[in-house]
Formats: structure tokens, C-alpha cells, sequence
């Protein structure tokens, strides 16, 4: 049999070829303005900054850096845009919007796909088959939200905040917008939305679709820039909620400013997911589970499996099967459909990568990492392992956003649960086991906003995500997604 498909003498080469997504489809300008009212416009600071590409290092574009007068002009755009046309629209109408920007999501679905990918890194196969899908996904859900509100709060008054400040991270920029401005919109609110500098692309992009759809103008506003943009927005006198996925320790600061001003805030912050592996799995499918959940992301996820707890019994065995494993995992050109592991966003965030696996080593962990060459260009960071890991390592216990898993070992599933919920965090889990009564007992016992069972890193646009603990709080997605952009109260007495 063997000799039939490879004769004797005869070597294969069982390497794939490139297979690289095309770029024509995407157009990248030089210079790109703020979105307000509509339009873009210049800066008033006429200041901009360059956005690069993590795989190559090369200037994309230049994009506008919003000031504190800038962010002020979008609120006040906002602010129009609601109290005239999108705040007294029917929820019927508000729908139509939103079902048109779903369908042109995926009529041009290619072309964000690929734009997310030259600038953010992440391989093409993520964001063709996860982020986009679940982008236009959460558009289609939500407006079908968007005329029976009464539903989802029966016998209650139902008003919109009105002006809602965002601020989205760089691992899902288009994801992450979409969980964001499609409850808003739903709900009557209009948005001021800040993406993260290193990845504006696609927020810049899906501006031009709200163009191309006819959306009101004001009900959208962009402004891109850095930190002190995010700050001006938080800190905005005009802005009735606010809403952060982003790090833990600027959460914590919007948090605070939030607070004192009475504004209503729901954040989505760090997370340090454990996967638990009882010997009772089905281990080929475990293995794939954890693969799939820190790897084929790079660890860019914030419900990112970065922990492995397996049953000592199988401990042994199962790392065995996750390094032969690894050792396929193909990393490189994030364009090419082969492509397992792309490139880390940033400089910045591959340095914190690469000084955490350091600690992890000085600290006394084993440190895998399989063969494969690297970019010469780029910032890329082999996937790894650590084993003989402790409670108390920094790698196992601060959130690390990158290709790294460490890995500990229980006993008893009252010790895995020890283990698991020993952390600051409380985002997500995953269990691997084929006893459904042990899988439901755990769930209840984990700290954490979502459980998987023998399976990881699944959404669905109906299904609220959300943390406990130091990840935050509030909910994105599903019904309960809905709350923190309205704000109810009792009907009139003898009113329905």
C-alpha cells in the first residue's frame, strides 16, 4: 500500500505551496480623514500617524489623529443625529439599516476579509470564516431586535441612552465594532466609536459602507488617534454611556472616570481561559480544541485558552500529542490560505510576548517551541509551550495575547476547579470530558462569563459573552445585550 503511493526511491514533497490571497480587491488610500456628520474630515489638529502592517512593516496609510475638539464635533454630530432622525425613528425603519449594512458585509465580505488582514496580521483563513461571517451576523440579529424591543422588555418603558461612546481593541477590529454598533443602532442610540491605532483600517472602510447605504449622517461618527483620543471621549460631558473592550488596567481607569460622572459603562477586559482535560476525553479532538483556541489565533483572543489543566493521569500523553501536533502548525504569510499562525499586531505587543516567555523561563518552566523559520520582516513570535508550570508563574497568571500555552496538571475535578479560578480573570473556560452530569457540575463551579464544552472559541450573535472578576462586566450579543443601551422604567398606570 505504502509503496504504491510513494515507489521506492521516490520522496515527495508534502510541503504546501503558497497559496495567497489576492490584494487587488482592496484599495488602501495615502491619507484618511475623521468620519463626522457623515463625512470625512480633516483634523483640526492636522495631526496624523502611520499604521503599518505587522507581517511586513510597511506604511500602510496615514490616518488622522482626533483631538479633544474633534471628538467634541462627533459628539455633537451624534447628538444631532439622534435627537432628530435615528432617536424618533421606527424600529421598523431602523432595521433596514441595519439589514443593509449586514448584506454588504457580505457582498464584500472578500474585501474586508483581506483588509483586516494586512493590517491587523491575523491569518486570511480567521478573518474570512470568523470575523467577517459573525460581523454581519451580528448586524442581521440585531435588527431583527430592532421593532420588538417590547418583546425583549415587556411591560417596561423603552428609551434609548442616546449618544454611546466605543472604544474597540485590535485583535477583532471589525468583530468588535459590529458587537458594538449594531445593539446601539438597534436600540435608537447613536455611536462615537474609537478603534485601536493599529488597526482603523476596517473601521475606516466600514464608514465608507455607511456611505454607500445612505445611513443619516451623525448616527456613525469615527474618530481614530490614540490614547488621549480614547480619554476625550470617556471624559465627554455629552456622552450618556460608554462601552471598552480593551486591557484591564484602562478599564479600570475608565471605570473610575465613568463613576464619578454617574455614566453607564459596560466593559469587556482580560481574560486567562483555562482548557480542562479529563482522561476521559476524547483527546484528538482535545488537542485540536486547544490548538484551535490559543495558536490559530495567536493568542490574540481575550477568552484565549492560554492555560491547560489536564488530568494528571494523562498528562504525559496528552503534551506528547499536543507538540507532534504543533510541530505542523505552519506560521508565515498571513495572506496565504495555509497560514496557521500569522503575525503579532504590533512592536509594542511583541515585546510584552517575548519579555513574559523570558520570566516564564527564569521562573523555572520548560519551554517548547517546535521548528519552523520566521519572516525576516514582521513581527512573528513562535507558538510555545511551557510545562512544569506553577500557580504562581507570571505566565500563568498574567494575560499574555500571544501564541503561548503553559500547561498544569489536577487530580480531581474539585482541584481542577481550584486551579481554574485561582486568577484575577473570569471570561471563559473550556472542558473536555464525555460525562455531561461532570460537564454541567463544572460550569456551575468555574468563574467564568462562558463555558465551552468539548469544543472552544464559539460565537453566536445570539448568545450574550461577557466576564466576571478583573474581565469586566456587562454582556455583548443576545437579549441580554440589549439592556445596557436602554434605559427603562414602569409604564404609565392603565398604559400597555
Amino acid at each position: 500500500m505504502a509503496d504504491a503511493i510513494e515507489p521506492a526511491g521516490v520522496k515527495f514533497n508534502l510541503e504546501y505551496a503558497p497559496a495567497l490571497e489576492s490584494t487587488s480587491i482592496v484599495k488602501i488610500d495615502a491619507e484618511y480623514g475623521l468620519f463626522i456628520g457623515g463625512k470625512f474630515v480633516e483634523p483640526k489638529s492636522g495631526e496624523t500617524f502611520a499604521t503599518v502592517s505587522p507581517s511586513t512593516e510597511e506604511t500602510l496609510a496615514r490616518i488622522s489623529s482626533a483631538s479633544a475638539a474633534d471628538v467634541d464635533r462627533a459628539v455633537k454630530a451624534a447628538r444631532k443625529a439622534q435627537t432628530e432622525i435615528w432617536g424618533p425613528m421606527s424600529g421598523r425603519d431602523r432595521a433596514k439599516y441595519l439589514f443593509r449594512i449586514a448584506r454588504q458585509l457580505q457582498e464584500r465580505a472578500r474585501e474586508f476579509a483581506v483588509l483586516e488582514t494586512i493590517d491587523g496580521g491575523k491569518p486570511i483563513r480567521e478573518s474570512r470564516d470568523v470575523d467577517v461571517p459573525l460581523a454581519a451576523a451580528h448586524f442581521f440579529y440585531h435588527a431583527g431586535w430592532a421593532d420588538k424591543l417590547e418583546y425583549a422588555f415587556p411591560d417596561r418603558r423603552i428609551a434609548p441612552k442616546g449618544v454611546v461612546g466605543q472604544i474597540i481593541p485590535w485583535n477583532f477590529p471589525l468583530l468588535m465594532l459590529a458587537w458594538k454598533v449594531a445593539p446601539a443602532l438597534a436600540t435608537g442610540n447613536t455611536v462615537v466609536l474609537k478603534p485601536a491605532e493599529t488597526t482603523s483600517l476596517t473601521a475606516l472602510l466600514f464608514a465608507q459602507l455607511l456611505q454607500d447605504i445612505d445611513l443619516p449622517p451623525g448616527v456613525v461618527n469615527i474618530v481614530t488617534g490614540a490614547g488621549a483620543t480614547g480619554s476625550a471621549l470617556v471624559e465627554h460631558k455629552d456622552v450618556d454611556k460608554l462601552a471598552f473592550t480593551g486591557s484591564t488596567s484602562v478599564g479600570k481607569q475608565i471605570q473610575r472616570s465613568a463613576a464619578a460622572r454617574g455614566v453607564p459603562l459596560t466593559l469587556e477586559l482580560g481574560g486567562k481561559a483555562a482548557h480542562i482535560v479529563f482522561e476521559d476525553a476524547a483527546l484528538d479532538q482535545a488537542v485540536e480544541g486547544v490548538i484551535n483556541g490559543i495558536y490559530f489565533n495567536q493568542g490574540h483572543v481575550c477568552c484565549a485558552g492560554s492555560r491547560l489543566l489536564v488530568q494528571e493521569s494523562i498528562a504525559e500523553s496528552f503534551v506528547d500529542r499536543l507538540k507532534n501536533r504543533l510541530a505542523t502548525v505552519r506560521v508565515g504569510n498571513p495572506l496565504d490560505k495555509n497560514t496557521d499562525v500569522g503575525a503579532i499586531n504590533s512592536a509594542e505587543q511583541l515585546g510584552r510576548i517575548t519579555e513574559l516567555v523570558a520570566a516564564g523561563v527564569a521562573e523555572g518552566a520548560e519551554l517548547y517551541q517546535p521548528e519552523c523559520s520566521l519572516p525576516d520582516r514582521g513581527y512573528w513570535f513562535r507558538p510555545t509551550i511551557f510545562t512544569n508550570v506553577q500557580q504562581s508563574h507570571r505566565i500563568a497568571r498574567e494575560e499574555i495575547f500571544g501564541p503561548v500555552l503553559s500547561v498544569l496538571t489536577f487530580r480531581t475535578p474539585e482541584e481542577a476547579v481550584a486551579k481554574a479560578n485561582d486568577t484575577q480573570y473570569g471570561l471563559s473556560a473550556g472542558i473536555w470530558t464525555e460525562k455531561g452530569s461532570k460537564i454541567l457540575w463544572m460550569a456551575n463551579e468555574l468563574d467564568a462569563g462562558v463555558v465551552w464544552a468539548n469544543t472552544f472559541n464559539q460565537f453566536d450573535a445570539a448568545s450574550p459573552f461577557g466576564g466576571y472578576k478583573e474581565s469586566g462586566f456587562g454582556r455583548e450579543g443576545g437579549l441580554q445585550g440589549l439592556a445596557p443601551y436602554v434605559s427603562l422604567s414602569s409604564p404609565k398606570r392603565g398604559s400597555r
